[in-house]
């Protein structure tokens, strides 16, 4: 396995479960998603965007750490690019950190669907912003999750879900059929070991992970 960590400029807060995911990954910063680098602790291992979003202080502070420069003119995303980039590198695992959050809406929500592309595609990724997670449902398989009874967690849905069961949670469901833009799946409690299983539909779980998880 190679995990990859790719730095987005949306918020990040360390805490002890994230700093578990940086250890034994490779690191690329995505334009102003080098700012978390300081706070983590960690050096990426390339820089990658138009760094129209950094300024002077911040180009000379990491002045040591290799960079991908491309033009504000592009047709792709700087956390896309560096998305590209870590599978170029033979990634098999990616967590985009900085991923909600942040002055644009429109790159969390893209960020959001990519995880599903991307899991789609073969490639187990998340995304995350310390105290708080996403995680795709792949259809057909049971997914446990290892969160502390009363996390708060929601099921975002990208299209209508049919056969949704969810187990060890304080409003349980079992094999439900979920319009589009209900609001069924939001807002449950972690009781016990958390389970979920998706017969067919696109959604992802998010999940606000209490605070004695932050470091």
């Amino acid at each position: 396995m190679s995990r990859f960590v790719i730095l987005l400029g949306g918020e990040l807060h360390p805490t002890r479960r994230l700093s578990a995911m940086l250890e034994g990954s490779r690191i690329i910063a995505a334009d102003s998603g080098m700012r978390h680098a300081s706070v983590l602790g960690v050096t990426p291992e390339l820089w990658v965007g138009d760094f129209d979003s950094v300024d002077a202080a911040m180009r000379d502070a990491f002045a040591h750490v290799p960079t991908r420069e491309f033009p504000p003119e592009k047709d792709k995303t700087d956390g896309e690019l560096a998305i590209d980039h870590a599978l170029e590198e033979g990634a098999t695992e990616l967590v985009l950190a900085g991923a909600f959050g942040g002055e644009r809406a429109d790159h969390a929500h893209l960020h959001l669907t990519q995880v599903v592309r991307l899991c789609e595609m073969g490639v187990p990724t998340m995304v995350t912003s310390g105290n708080q997670e996403g995680r795709h449902l792949a259809t057909g398989v049971q997914h446990e999750f290892d969160y502390r009874s009363g996390t708060i967690f929601s099921i975002l849905l990208f299209e209508p879900l049919s056969g949704l069961t969810v187990e060890g949670a304080r409003w349980p469901l079992d094999h439900v059929e979920v319009e589009f833009g209900s609001s069924l799946t939001l807002s449950n409690y972690v009781a016990d070991r958390l389970a979920i299983r998706l017969e067919s539909g696109r959604a992802m779980l998010v999940a606000h992970l209490n605070d004695e998880e932050i470091a």
